[in-house]
């Protein structure tokens, strides 16, 4: 079954198609999707399809930004209920944990993480579906709507300390540097937000713990289930472990607090296993990564938690029939479009 999106993930799609010559109707049909989730917000549809979506549109366009385009214009609001019960937390750190407890309720693919070290936070944020292809558009967008939301609540004059996409830049990053600032880095090992620790203990002026408790009750009682299945706690930690390659079930096993026991019962229970759900993050992560043609076998390898180059060949070879440089290759070579 496919993980799916609130159709608000399209809020202003056709607008920014028209703008660069696209018809919004003829995209839409060509990825299954109707027109009918461009009305309703609360509607939930595939997030495959969201990210294949913008993926062509970028490619018809020639318009390599176009998920950031998107992200340009959002508000807080087009996150709905999720909105409504953050913006009553008392700090913006508060803020953050509260849309990253719900980000299920937005996304059913979006992965998120926030860690806090030497006085600098780091919103890790990850758009996986479970196919190949290229995420770029959609993580740009997911991105840009987080830096966005944290404006709103620290003000137009904070700039994070660094913005990271895992992708190649593009063409011209004019439109990155307007929206984020000059701290854009490409090419990185994870895509988010780097911040200061204190920007996270700015106080909210409009929280009320009222109308939190109120808009919590009305999210949940919207089925937005705070709940996350054990397989999903497992990629969420696995997101974080693997470049290190201390991802053992041992290792995921203490991060949730539990011993590898419980863990292997959780994921039994699901019918999966804890192989199972590396090999799926680890087949997901290495389809985007070669599909972007810019990343190094090895680098590649080390990103997902192999000891050698040699172990990461093996495994490609078992999961994918093929050999892991042909796919890069092909790719190295594709034409990327204008910006």
């Amino acid at each position: 079954m496919s993980n799916l999106v609130r159709s608000a993930s399209l809020t202003n799609y056709p607008e920014v198609a028209r703008a660069v010559g696209l018809d919004p109707l003829v995209l839409l049909a060509g990825v299954g999707l109707s027109s009918a989730c461009l009305h309703d917000p609360e509607m939930r549809i595939p997030s495959y399809a969201v990210r294949d979506l913008l993926e062509a549109s970028a490619k018809a366009s020639g318009v390599d930004n176009f998920g950031l385009r998107m992200a340009e214009t959002r508000h807080l609001s087009n996150l709905g209920a999720v909105a409504l019960m953050a913006r009553e937390e008392p700090t913006v750190r508060r803020v953050v944990r509260a849309m990253m407890r719900y980000s299920h309720v937005l996304n059913e693919s979006l992965f998120v993480e926030l860690e806090e070290a030497n006085g600098i936070a780091v919103m890790r944020e990850e758009f996986l579906v479970g196919q190949g292809g290229s995420s770029r558009q959609a993580t740009e967008l997911l991105v840009g709507v987080t830096f966005r939301s944290l404006k709103f609540f620290l003000g137009p004059a904070w700039n994070p300390l660094q913005v990271c996409f895992s992708h190649a830049p593009p063409r011209d990053p004019s439109l990155h540097f307007q929206l984020f600032g000059y701290g854009v880095y490409f090419g990185q090992h994870f895509n988010g937000i780097a911040c200061t620790a204190s920007d996270l203990d700015a106080p909210n002026p409009m929280a009320d713990p009222v109308m939190a408790r109120y808009a919590r009750q009305v999210l949940e009682a919207s089925g937005g289930s705070t709940r996350m299945s054990a397989a999903d706690s497992v990629r969420n930690i696995l997101l974080v472990l693997l470049p290190s390659g201390q991802c053992s079930i041992e290792q995921v096993a203490q991060q949730l607090g539990v011993d590898r026991q419980t863990v292997h019962r959780r994921l039994v229970r699901e019918g999966t296993a804890y192989r199972d759900v590396v090999n799926t993050i680890r087949r997901e992560l290495a389809a985007h990564y070669l599909d972007d043609g810019t990343r190094p076998l090895a680098q590649v390898a080390e990103l997902l938690g192999f000891s050698a180059l040699s172990a990461f060949s093996r495994w490609y070879k078992q999961q994918f029939g093929e050999v892991a440089g042909l796919r890069r290759r092909a790719n190295v070579g594709a034409e990327r479009p204008q910006a």
